[in-house]
């Protein structure tokens, strides 16, 4: 199974068009070839003409630990070109940017979620590209979530950082593949390519999206395994409440909820009553936790640990979308007046609720806060923006297998 990094590096005609050409990579430190060497350095030692490199959010490094934290540009200590930032002063490539390459080779490692950044980065890269006459190719690496996709779409007039277009949560594909979309979406004017990756099978045990040949890497500092993948379209949406993601502790991401006065066997307790067939796929354990920074620091907190691993995965079965939203209608059923949602900046985002942001509209927070409203009301929005999705998609798909 080779991911495109290797493909274009085993292959000198895949290369032969950059012959000539001045080449930009945009990378972070899941970036590395099967050998586990950083794209930078391969492709240099590789003979291609690599003349600036640029880095999403948490930056090229990936040192940068929470949102709204952002990177500086820079020069690369070893070879001496422009390494830009596209989370600091700008999040759009400028034109200037733009003007150090012919080639620009976007080789980010993705969790198959609309609200993790890179897939806008990818957009805002090929809006850029489209109006500067430039080559966008995506080195195509897996969607370690699979193919399942879930969640509300994105409504008009609610576009962000987290938000690029009009897709549901988890949206099933490869950035390979969502290049394709937004090209035909946005009808973008670009030289668009994707060097496939050869022989994923995202439908495949024992990884359903993840293969088991490949190490994993954090594409960003909080993305520490291939449960936290799984989960993170789900957990992604404590980032707009008051609960904590597990941040300050060694498996952010990988719980429902963590609070000081929150009673996790209460909320489990009231999730099951309400809809026992949205907690399937996954085990969940009560836990406890004290956050060393972010949220409750200090503070012990109750929690409910997701395990979507190992004997209590179910890849078809688990729904991370709808779980999340469970605990936040048991949260809100068993303490009506809970603070939950947080009112703060998000991702450059000053007027509307995070929550909102984050999940493209109002629906989830409304379906939450109203206590006459029950699991199929949500559900049914959920499945038909799934199912319209879905056959949107489907002829864009490069991997069958």
């Amino acid at each position: 199974m080779k991911f495109g990094i290797d493909r274009l590096l085993a292959d000198p005609a895949l290369r032969k068009p950059l012959e000539g050409k001045r080449v930009a990579l945009v990378a972070h430190p899941a970036s590395v070839t099967e050998d586990l060497f950083h794209s930078l350095d391969a492709l240099i030692a590789a003979g291609v003409n690599v003349t600036s490199a640029f880095g999403p959010q948490h930056g090229l490094k990936g040192d940068k630990q929470d949102n709204m934290v952002e990177t500086a540009d820079e020069r690369d200590a070893t070879y001496g070109i422009p390494v830009f930032s596209l989370y600091g002063q700008v999040r759009r490539p400028t034109e200037d940017m733009m003007a150090t390459a012919n080639v620009f080779l976007f080789d980010l490692q993705d969790l198959g979620c609309r609200i993790y950044t890179f897939v806008t980065t990818l957009l805002y890269l090929l809006e850029a590209a489209a109006g500067q006459g430039k080559s966008v190719w995506v080195l195509d690496r897996p969607n370690p979530a699979g193919r399942p996709v879930e969640g509300t779409t994105l409504l008009p007039g609610q576009e962000s950082f987290v938000g690029a277009g009009p897709m549901p949560m988890r949206h099933g594909l490869t950035l390979g593949e969502m290049g394709h979309w937004f090209v035909r979406h946005f009808d973008l004017d670009v030289d668009y390519q994707v060097i496939a990756m050869e022989g994923w099978q995202p439908d495949s045990a024992p990884g359903f999206g993840w293969p088991a040949s490949r190490i994993w890497i954090n594409p960003s500092p909080n993305a520490a395994n291939l449960n936290m993948a799984r989960a993170y379209a789900g957990t992604v949406m404590l980032e707009g409440t008051t609960l904590s993601e597990g941040r300050g502790t060694t498996r952010p991401l990988e719980v429902l909820f963590g609070a000081p006065d929150v009673d996790a066997k209460a909320v489990l307790a009231e999730m099951e009553r309400l809809a026992p067939e949205w907690l399937g796929g996954a085990a969940l354990r009560e836990c406890w936790f004290e956050p060393t920074f972010h949220k409750h620091a200090g503070m012990l907190c109750n929690a409910l640990m997701i395990h979507a691993e190992g004997p209590f995965y179910a890849h078809q079965a688990f729904r991370p979308w709808r779980l999340q939203a469970l605990a936040f209608k048991a949260i809100r059923n068993l303490c009506p007046d809970y603070p939950l949602w947080r009112d703060f900046a998000y991702e450059y985002e000053f007027d509307r609720l995070a929550i909102d942001v984050i999940n493209g509209g109002p629906a989830l927070r409304e379906w939450v806060d109203d206590a006459a409203a029950h699991p199929g009301d949500l559900d049914a929005i959920a499945t038909r923006d799934e199912a319209a999705w879905r056959a949107s998609i489907e002829d864009l798909l490069i991997y069958k297998g």
